[in-house]
């Protein structure tokens, strides 16, 4: 048998070595430069790596901050999470480890290990758009990722602006559907007549100003995925209707006499209990019972404090490039007042506030003096009782924690879904840091 020899061989066999021992890995030399790259490394990216390729144009080119390609540059080990896009688009989350290679106390390389498995509690997911550490908010991605590919119903439970319509178009990008249309309506949004004819259409000279047939949204939905904001909000009248088009798999629109079929996937919302609300006789249960096959809870902003920081961070960076103003930090006290405010409005009113400061502010740091006054107000107003407030819900959780984990922080941080930094943070503002 004849014997492949040379340099490309070579290297074939080192990289099969390489992948059967790390699996999907990089090696770059010290000018951040691919060297080698397995297969595995190559499925993972979602593109071929040729040798010679920068790593930040492997890995980076869609994080913001490129963290990954400075601490390379300054030569650090590092472990990081990555926005990058599998091959057909969609969003996800790479972990990158890197180890930095020396030749006698001379940087000579560094070797890199990627990873799409499930992140630690405690560090920042990317899903489809939303970020967090809490672990109420990662199984909830976990849960979307079990129920997207099924074509079943889902209910998602949430306060107002906690992010139920990024839910449900994770939903949709993650189904089979994908490649079909997502419509999205708000049924609190508009009278009964309107809200009829807007989700099942109308024929023409159905009623007055009926001058052409009109397609609702379960027909500009068909093969694709229909968002119901605010279910819980629907007209009795209209639940009846809805419960037949599901039935059916057909539509009826306003004065027609023929239905049409139509294929949708139906994703609801609401921030009520939709069971309190059949006991209260507005609404049927009948429907409820079709429409909440798999329930999605999104915990409100408040009980995801140790995000705030972070979302204040994504959110500052998306405002900065308007380049009227760029801020490069956020004040302690301003960061303190921000996480210890209620947020009724959840991320929505996050957005809102955070636009404020920046138009209202100067300079590169975000002060509390930016604020709205409102939140200064209660600030102001009611410092105690927003401390013992937080005593009661917060403090206990931490020390409960740190008993558990035997004063070890590390560990008490992981029970809690946090980083060991936002502990530190957490417990230095209660005053518990020693």
């Amino acid at each position: 048998m004849k014997r492949t020899t040379g340099p490309q061989h070579t290297d074939r066999i080192v990289a099969r070595a390489l992948a059967e021992v790390a699996g999907s890995s990089l090696v770059l030399d010290s000018e951040l430069r691919v060297i080698l790259a397995t297969r595995e490394a190559e499925t993972m990216v979602g593109a071929d790596i040729k040798p010679g390729t920068p790593a930040a144009k492997v890995l980076c080119a869609n994080s913001p901050k490129r963290e990954l390609a400075e601490a390379l540059l300054a030569g650090r080990s590092i472990s990081a999470l990555i926005p990058h896009p599998d091959r057909k688009g969609k969003e996800r989350a790479l972990r990158v480890r890197a180890l930095p290679l020396h030749d006698e106390g001379t940087l000579c390389g560094y070797v890199l290990w990627l990873d799409e498995s499930a992140v630690e509690s405690g560090e920042p997911t990317l899903f489809h758009g939303m970020w967090s550490c809490n672990l109420k908010m990662k199984e909830a991605f976990r849960v979307v990722q079990r129920v997207a590919p099924e074509d079943i119903t889902v209910l998602v439970r949430g306060e107002t602006g906690t992010g139920k319509e990024l839910v449900a178009s994770a939903i949709h990008a993650e189904s089979p559907r994908s490649n079909g249309p997502f419509r999205a309506i708000n049924c609190a949004a508009l009278p009964a007549n309107l809200l009829e004819s807007e989700l099942f259409g109308h024929v023409r000279g159905a009623f007055t100003g009926a001058v052409r047939d009109k397609p609702g949204h379960f027909q500009l939905a068909h093969r694709g995925t229909l968002f119901l904001d605010e279910i819980g909000e629907l007209p009795l009248e209209l639940q009846a209707k809805l419960l037949r088009v599901l039935e059916t798999r057909s539509v009826l629109p306003v004065g027609a006499l023929n239905a049409t079929p139509v294929d949708v996937r139906i994703v609801s919302a609401t921030h009520r209990a939709l069971r309190k609300e059949v006991e209260a006789g507005r609404f049927r249960a009948d429907l409820m019972y079709r429409l909440r096959v798999v329930t999605i809870y999104l915990p409100p902003l408040r009980e995801r404090r140790e995000d705030i920081a972070m979302l204040c961070e994504k959110l500052i960076a998306g405002l900065n490039k308007s380049k009227r103003r760029k801020i490069e930090r956020v004040a302690p006290h301003a960061m303190s007042v921000l996480e210890a405010y209620d947020w009724g409005g959840n991320i929505r009113e996050l957005q809102n506030v955070l636009l404020y400061a920046y138009t209202m502010g100067d300079g590169p740091v975000l002060q509390a003096s930016d604020l709205p006054p409102e939140l200064m107000e209660i600030e102001a107003n009611g410092p105690e009782r927003a401390r013992v407030a937080v005593e009661g819900d917060e403090a206990k959780k931490l020390r409960a924690a740190l008993e558990r984990a035997g004063g070890n922080k590390q560990d008490a941080a992981k029970l809690l879904g946090m980083s060991r930094v936002t502990l530190w943070r957490r417990l230095r503002a209660l005053g518990l840091a020693d």
